[in-house]
């Protein structure tokens, strides 16, 4: 997701729960059992267990089978009555910060038509007087089936006196009313940056922006405070551990969001694991420095690299495209950056050892960072890991350059049941076999990562494991699965939500499985994974999250 703005009036005016600390105490082992196991090792094989040795530091020390002799002294042990273990989650693509602002403004992403839209903004801004401007995210003309974008004179008619900010929900456009566009000083005689889009009618901006074009409100905005930002930051980690997630690499990262992150950690309030990728070459220098940070908080945080965007969404048509749009002959996309600006960025990263992460969506797009992996390797040696972040359309063409160049493909299984639609709208039948690719990219011999891209979707990784096995949406559509050769195995689809985003992360030393001598970060639920339908999948629940040996989420 890019082009978010991270900014949203008042709100609150403080936090009203604390938090108590308690100091460390020296602990023993840990036996976790009784409980129906299961885990991938390094090789993807399914590993079951019936009890857990953790030790003192939170790392796994054993796993045990019927049959094997249990430990006499430990200082905790807890009864799993049976139920289902497995590794917590490795969410290979979110946006942590974003996850939280948009649980703390206004959610349009339920909403069925512009007319609903229009009617949850309007009684949103009434239930909020005191705001001074009106934020929110998550509208979808697609699913309003409306045929072309909102516009700035539909907002007026329910807000006409208060600035009103609203980002699509892949983060790659903005709804804006008059008010907003005069705060931000928009005219007709603005122009449309590099990489960005003002769209106009009769040569007046309409009220949507795109990509670049969005960040013309960033000065506007009132910049959220510390306290804002750290009460954004607990309840994404409330949402994300309800729904198991134990790590998450966040795409983006500022200094402010690292701020937040340090806060929580030096407080003892940091209980997910967090790899960030700092929001382009700036701020990598900012909060790194010379060098990627080392672990802190007991492999709670860490900055390893830096995300770039090379071109936009589906939704607002800026995904870089070899041909025209289906849908829009002429359009192709946005480059947010020339072939010489994305290697001149991705050496400067590189030669400081930082990892790269490039957001790439359409298929010129990812043509465009595989010649630059391609380039430069040949200075840059040793395990780089170049990430392609979506690689949502790549020309089939294409595909085997992933596994040539060690190119890790991470992806959002979710975003296709989302986009089918859309991408045939945008694509035409002609140019689907490269979409969403995920078996063929396995079958090349690329490494696959799996996240959510909350808050773009929801943070429950079962969807997503459920959409990679049938690529059939929550109703079963379409019946089958859209372009089913593409489906995954259990396990393929389970690693890459697992080791497999550890792995992209350079974390498999100490994450993704439950494998001894790696942290102890695992859920209860209510299934068994590898027996469940995918339909059952999409409905599991996550009954506990254990962090480091610990409780961290129990469903009551």
């Amino acid at each position: 997701m890019g082009g978010r703005l991270k900014k949203f009036g008042g709100i609150c005016s403080a936090i009203a729960a604390s938090v108590m600390l308690f100091p460390a105490v020296a602990q023993a082992d840990s036996l976790i059992e009784n409980v129906n196991g299961m885990t991938l090792d390094s090789e993807g094989r399914v590993i079951r267990f019936v009890a857990m040795l953790v030790d003192d530091a939170g790392r796994v020390k054993q796993l045990l089978d019927r049959n094997d002799k249990r430990p006499r002294d430990v200082d905790f042990q807890f009864d799993g009555k049976g139920r289902t273990l497995i590794p917590g989650f490795f969410d290979a693509h979110g946006h942590v910060m974003d996850t939280g602002f948009s649980a703390l403004t206004l959610d349009l992403s339920g909403s069925e038509t512009l007319a609903d839209a229009l009617a949850r903004i309007e009684r949103y801004a009434a239930d909020n007087p005191g705001k001074p401007w009106i934020i929110g995210t998550g509208w979808n003309q697609e699913t309003w089936g409306l045929g072309r974008f909102p516009n700035a004179a539909e907002l007026d008619a329910v807000i006409p006196d208060r600035p009103v900010y609203l980002s699509r929900v892949d983060g790659h456009a903005a709804w804006v009313n008059g008010t907003a566009m005069k705060a931000a000083g928009i005219s007709s005689a603005s122009r449309s940056p590099r990489g960005g889009t003002i769209e106009k009618a009769g040569g007046k901006p309409t009220g949507i922006f795109v990509d670049a074009a969005m960040k013309l409100f960033e000065a506007a905005i009132p910049a959220p405070r510390p306290v804002e930002r750290d009460l954004a930051l607990a309840k994404a980690q409330d949402m994300l551990l309800a729904n198991g997630v134990t790590a998450i690499a966040d795409m983006g990262t500022t200094m402010q969001d690292w701020q937040s992150f340090r806060r929580a950690g030096d407080k003892g309030q940091l209980k997910i694991r967090i790899i960030s990728y700092a929001a382009d070459i700036d701020n990598m220098i900012a909060i790194a420095g010379p060098s990627p940070s080392p672990w802190l908080y007991e492999d709670r945080l860490k900055l390893a690299g830096v995300k770039l965007y090379l071109d936009g969404a589906l939704g607002s048509r800026g995904a870089l495209l070899k041909q025209p749009y289906a849908d829009k002959p002429g359009e192709s996309g946005l480059a947010m950056l020339g072939s010489a600006q994305l290697k001149n960025k991705m050496s400067r990263a590189a030669m400081d050892g930082f990892q790269t992460a490039v957001h790439a969506i359409g298929d010129k797009a990812n043509d465009e960072i595989l010649s630059a992996v391609e380039e430069l390797q040949i200075t840059y040696k040793g395990d780089r890991r170049w990430r392609v972040e979506h690689a949502q359309i790549i020309d089939p063409a294409d595909l085997s350059r992933f596994a040539a160049t060690g190119t890790i493909a991470s992806m959002q299984p979710v975003h296709q049941t989302s986009d089918r639609l859309m991408a045939e709208a945008r694509l035409g039948p002609d140019r689907l076999h490269g979409a969403y690719a995920w078996k063929s990219l396995a079958d090349s011999g690329a490494r696959l990562a799996f996240g959510t891209d909350v808050p773009v979707e929801s943070p429950n990784p079962f969807a997503g494991l459920a959409a990679a096995l049938t690529r059939e949406d929550a109703d079963g559509q379409p019946f089958g699965g859209w372009m089913p050769a593409e489906r995954l195995s259990r396990a393929q689809a389970w690693q890459a939500y697992t080791s497999g985003a550890a792995y992209a992360a350079f974390s498999e030393d100490r994450l993704g499985t439950l494998e001894p001598g790696k942290r102890a970060d695992f859920l209860i639920v209510d299934q068994d994974v590898m027996l469940a339908t995918p339909a059952q999948i999409r409905q599991m629940q996550v009954l506990q999250t254990w962090i480091a040996g610990k409780p961290v989420f129990v469903r009551k």
